[in-house]
């Protein structure tokens, strides 16, 4: 009998200490210069479908309350990871452009990351997750 209690003991560390942590990221966008439409807010674990709408990982909408929007992602591992937001101000669901491609809404990317003819990088926009995280990206220009 103490010997499978102790098998059984030895299982369930092994099974405990392999379990992956997950994590979860609040991330608010502040400086909306108006309280139209919803902000869509996603999250890239992967640099290849950085910041494509096919490569995110999830995207969350939120509303527009007192110039800020709120998204919550749960169940993360740890790693690396960015985000690009823009605000939806005429709620088409789109990032709307105009000629060659000129934003005609306001967006960013965390880790203060920039877009100069083209958005930046994984890299440049990447950011570590290794528990639960809160950051604050900024939509004001």
């Amino acid at each position: 009998m103490t010997a499978r209690l102790s098998a059984w003991i030895l299982c369930a560390c092994i099974a405990v200490s392999t379990a992956v942590e997950s994590a979860e990221l609040s991330v608010t966008i502040t400086d909306l210069r108006s309280q139209e439409g919803d902000v869509h807010i996603a999250i890239y674990d992967n640099p290849a479908g950085f910041p494509k709408g096919d490569g995110m990982r999830e995207e969350i909408q939120s509303p527009v309350n007192n110039g800020r929007a709120l998204a919550i992602f749960k169940g993360l591992a740890p790693g690396q990871y960015a985000i690009a937001t823009f605000h939806d101000e005429n709620d088409n669901d789109e990032f709307d452009q105009g000629f060659l491609g000129i934003p005609l809404e306001d967006f960013a990317f965390s880790s203060g990351a920039k877009a100069f003819f083209g958005p930046p990088s994984f890299k440049d926009a990447a950011f570590s997750l290794n528990g639960d995280t809160s950051l604050t990206i900024s939509l004001g220009n």
